[in-house]
C-alpha cells in the first residue's frame, strides 16, 4: 500500500531523473552540432584531394598509362564497423552490428570495431573483432582515432595482404537518426577514378609536380582515406547523439506522465489522510462530550431538597 512518504520519495526521484535526462538532452544537442560542423569542415579538403588525383590521373593518361591500382594487397578483405561506447541510444548499436554482420557472412574477413558496445554485440554473434578502438569523447579526439585506424589498415595491407577494405556506420538520413551506410575505403572504385580522370581541370592549365608519381599517388590515397574515415566517424557520432536525444525526449515524456500520475496519487492520498484525521477529531470530540451529557441527565433526576 502506497504511503505519503513513499509517494513523496517517488516524486523526488522522478524529478532527479528528469533533471539528468534534460542534461543529457542538452549535451547531445550540442554534440550533434559540433560533429556536424567537424564533418562539413573537411569537405573543402576532400575536394582538394580529388583535384590532386585529377591532376595525377591526367598526367598518367598523357603518358599512356592506365588507371592505377590503389590497394596493393593480395586479395584479403577487411571490414571496419563504427558503433558506440555508451548506451541510452536506442537501437543504434543493434542496427549497425546487424548491418555489419550481414556483410561479413561466412567469409574470413579481418574485423575492426570502433565502439565497445558494438564490439560486444558482434562477438556475441560469433564475430570476434581482430582489433577494437575506443570512440573519441569529443571532436578533438577524432584525428587520433582516425590515425590509429589507418595504421591498422596499413598493417593489414603489409602483413596480411588485405586488398579490399570496407566501412559501415550509422548516419542521419532525413527523420531517421541511425541509417546504416557502407563505403569502400580501398581500393578506390574504378568508376571514381574514371570520373576524376575525365573531369575538366578548373584552371587554365594542369599543375606539375616533382614528387615521383607512385609516391604522390600513395600520399593522395592515404589523405583520401583519412578524410573518408574522419567524416564517417563524425557522421556516426552525430547519429549516435541524435538517437540518444530522441531516446531522452521519449524518456522525458514518460517521466512527465509518471510525475503527473504520482502527483495525482499523492493528492488523493493526502486528501484521504486529511479526511481521516478530521474524522478522528470528530470521533474524539463525540467520545469526550457524550459522558458529560449523560452525567447532566442523571443530575436532573436527583430529588430536590
Amino acid at each position: 500500500m502506497e504511503t505519503l512518504e513513499g509517494l513523496s520519495e517517488a516524486l523526488e526521484t522522478a524529478g532527479d531523473i528528469r533533471s539528468i535526462v534534460r542534461t543529457m538532452k542538452s549535451l547531445s544537442a550540442v554534440s550533434i552540432h559540433q560533429y556536424e560542423q567537424a564533418e562539413a569542415a573537411l569537405a573543402d579538403f576532400e575536394h582538394t584531394i580529388e583535384l590532386g588525383l585529377t591532376a595525377l590521373l591526367h598526367d598518367r593518361r598523357a603518358h599512356g598509362r592506365p588507371l592505377p591500382e590503389t590497394a596493393p594487397g593480395k586479395g584479403g578483405e577487411a571490414l571496419i564497423v563504427i558503433g558506440s561506447d555508451r548506451g541510452l541510444c536506442g537501437r543504434y548499436n543493434e542496427t549497425i552490428t546487424r548491418f555489419g554482420a550481414d556483410r561479413l557472412g561466412d567469409q574470413a574477413v579481418f574485423l575492426a570495431v570502433i565502439g565497445a558496445r558494438a564490439a560486444a554485440r558482434l562477438e556475441a554473434e560469433g564475430h570476434t573483432p581482430d582489433q577494437s578502438f575506443a570512440l573519441p569523447g569529443s571532436v578533438a579526439g577524432l584525428t587520433s582515432t582516425v590515425q590509429a585506424v589507418i595504421l591498422e589498415i596499413d598493417r593489414w595491407i603489409r602483413t596480411e595482404g588485405v586488398a579490399r577494405v570496407r566501412l559501415v556506420h550509422n548516419r542521419r538520413q532525413g527523420r531517421v537518426n541511425a541509417d546504416p551506410h557502407e563505403r569502400r575505403l580501398l581500393p578506390i572504385p574504378k568508376i571514381t577514378l574514371a570520373r576524376l580522370a575525365d573531369a575538366d581541370w578548373p584552371g587554365p592549365g594542369l599543375p606539375f609536380f616533382r614528387m615521383p608519381p607512385e609516391q604522390l599517388l600513395s600520399w593522395l590515397v592515404r589523405q583520401r582515406l583519412f578524410v573518408i574515415l574522419y567524416r564517417a566517424l563524425a557522421e556516426a557520432l552525430a547519429s549516435e547523439h541524435a538517437t540518444r536525444l530522441a531516446a531522452m525526449q521519449r524518456a522525458e515524456r514518460n517521466i512527465e506522465e509518471r510525475q503527473d500520475d504520482l502527483t495525482a496519487a499523492y493528492r488523493r492520498k493526502r486528501q484521504e489522510s486529511i479526511t481521516r484525521e478530521l474524522l478522528d477529531v470528530v470521533a474524539g470530540f463525540e467520545a469526550v462530550s457524550t459522558p458529560d451529557e449523560t452525567h447532566e441527565d442523571h443530575h436532573d433526576d436527583l430529588p430536590k431538597p
